[in-house]
């Protein structure tokens, strides 16, 4: 097969007319871009740049002497973490909070949004979302104290109505009980959480042909069934990218409100149960200043993550759901 000189000339020329036609985009669109470049600025500030601080996680690193001055100690703190006597128990409590917190938060959202979907009143609704919505935009440190309150044996809340119903007999120290901690601490996540989150789902949702529920409700089928065969099917997507994310932080077990319902870790009696990879890194770290031990367990924790994520995202593609790449 003869090639002409006028179509090689067309073969060079269409990556350089495909970057014209990006840089010409861009250009028409700089308002966007510069819309979007303090955010930008802002992660590669304060994400990215700070990266180059995990150097100390193979270095004894003194705070006097600096990143470059302190001397190279290779994986030996990698060693130690791993070694630790704390080590099991950090790993069983991050991935079973983490698991508690992926099978109940993270359907939570999913099943308000659904339900909300159905309310026809929309006076109610409104009430109920703003209801839920509230939690999420107060602070741990309050939250803590109310749990605290409401939990105490003294006046508590909780112990007052369960002794006034005869369920129980005499208060209980219910922040004492590390067998019950784990769900406490996970049902408070759930309904700080719950409204703020099915946001997404809700929006999802309003994007649904309304032509689709019309046709099902023609075949025979009720709102019940409408929910399993339409709503579900189309807002999958946006809860396989959720799933994906959430996997991801499978040892992101939470750290405020660990922290705080343990009382900054002093709590001995429930800290066997509560202490995980955050808490035990901000401990190391800040409380004992040993800051290259803090930043292996660290590192350890966020490769561990980036590799879940890419694993889940994998699976999602082959699939054929939707994924992040």
């Amino acid at each position: 097969m003869i090639t002409t000189d006028n179509q090689i000339t067309q073969q060079t020329a269409s990556p350089l007319r495909k970057k014209k036609s990006t840089f010409k985009l861009f250009k028409q669109q700089w308002d966007y871009q510069l819309m979007i470049f303090p955010a930008l600025l802002f992660i590669i500030i304060f994400n990215y740049f700070p990266m180059w601080g995990v150097i100390i996680a193979f270095k004894e690193y003194n705070l006097f002497t600096g990143f470059w001055a302190s001397p190279w100690v290779g994986t030996m703190h990698f060693r130690m973490f791993f070694e630790s006597p704390e080590f099991w128990g950090l790993m069983r409590n991050t991935l079973c909070i983490s698991l508690l917190k992926l099978a109940f938060a993270f359907p939570a959202p999913i099943i308000l949004a659904l339900m909300l979907n159905e309310v026809t009143h929309g006076w109610f609704k409104r009430l109920v979302q703003t209801i839920t919505y509230i939690p999420h935009f107060i602070s741990w440190v309050v939250v803590s104290g109310l749990v605290f309150s409401m939990l105490a044996v003294d006046n508590g809340t909780v112990n007052e109505m369960l002794t006034k119903l005869s369920i129980i007999h005499e208060p209980i120290s219910w922040m004492s009980l590390p067998n019950l901690f784990w769900g406490i601490l996970v049902s408070v996540g759930v309904w700080k959480e719950i409204g703020f989150g099915s946001i997404v789902y809700l929006a999802a949702i309003a994007g649904i042909d309304p032509a689709l529920y019309e046709a099902a409700a023609l075949d025979g089928a009720n709102r019940f069934k409408q929910i399993f065969l339409i709503t579900i099917p189309s807002i999958m997507p946006v809860i396989v990218i959720f799933l994906i994310l959430g996997v991801g932080n499978i040892l992101n077990a939470g750290f405020e409100d660990v922290l705080l319902l343990t009382k900054g870790l002093s709590n001995g009696i429930i800290l066997p149960v509560a202490n995980v990879i955050d808490t035990y890194v901000y401990d190391m770290g800040i409380t004992q200043q040993r800051y290259s031990y803090a930043t292996a367990a660290g590192l350890f924790k966020s490769v561990i993550s980036i590799v879940v994520l890419m694993l889940a995202n994998g699976i999602a593609r082959r699939l054929g759901k939707a994924s992040l790449w």
